[in-house]
């Protein structure tokens, strides 16, 4: 009796470690940063201080990333991102710049949350992404420039008809020569945006699904079998 309660209470053990486990405070990323001098991003530039950024909040727009201020009262924009891929995850909250010229306001180019490889490398307005690629000798996302003040509207919900525009709108990569190519050439494009996606997909929980049921029913064997085996020794 006593092995069988041993293998009854593995199989609950693993049923309960392969449950996915999910942190609120994680679920949309957010962090703190603090800037000593002003700060480009997409459509405008943030004067020095404390800003939040943030996922939005929904499972399905990992792509799209909300500026607020300290207290999150007052949204500076919505913006959209594409994956970006460090090796090594960063321990804690990383954010890179663009190189500018002298005096200019550093441009904000990827913001890595910590323990991700992908991080959210910001989609620039053409004209501004232009200039970025050729400053920096390196491609850049960008959106048509038409686009630059949906960023910062309002966006209460991510169903809003100017982030919807955002999200459906072509994206491009400008190299330092001043070519436009597809973005899928250059970046890892979300499958939101219909584009061929070298990201890692989240598994289907069906396999999960499957053996879970699995190990359910082993584990209600199990018990009947204990069972019958204490009604065998009465």
């Amino acid at each position: 009796m006593k092995n069988v309660q041993i293998l009854v209470f593995v199989c609950l053990g693993m049923l309960g470690a392969m449950l996915p486990q999910a942190k609120a405070s994680e679920s949309n990323q957010k962090t703190i940063f603090k800037f000593s001098g002003p700060v480009e991003i997409p459509g405008q530039v943030l004067s020095p201080g404390t800003y939040v950024f943030k996922l939005a909040d929904s499972m399905t727009d990992r792509d799209v990333v909300q500026v607020y201020d300290k207290r999150e009262d007052h949204l500076y924009g919505t913006f959209l991102t594409v994956p970006d891929y460090h090796l090594k995850p960063a321990g804690k909250s990383v954010l890179t710049f663009e190189e500018r010229a002298a005096g200019a306001p550093e441009a904000v180019r990827a913001w890595f949350y910590p323990g991700d490889n992908y991080g959210h490398e910001f989609v620039y307005p053409k004209v501004k992404a232009v200039a970025l690629a050729k400053a920096n000798k390196q491609p850049v996302a960008s959106m048509p420039d038409e686009l630059t003040t949906n960023t910062t509207k309002p966006a209460q919900t991510m169903q809003e008809p100017h982030v919807v525009a955002m999200k459906h709108a072509k994206l491009m990569a400008q190299q330092p020569t001043e070519e436009e190519v597809e973005i899928a050439e250059v970046f890892l494009l979300p499958p939101e945006h219909g584009e061929p996606s070298g990201l890692p997909q989240t598994g289907s929980m069906l396999p999960m699904v499957g053996l879970l049921g699995l190990l359910s029913l082993g584990t209600a064997g199990l018990l009947r079998y204990a069972g019958a085996r204490m009604e065998e020794r009465r």
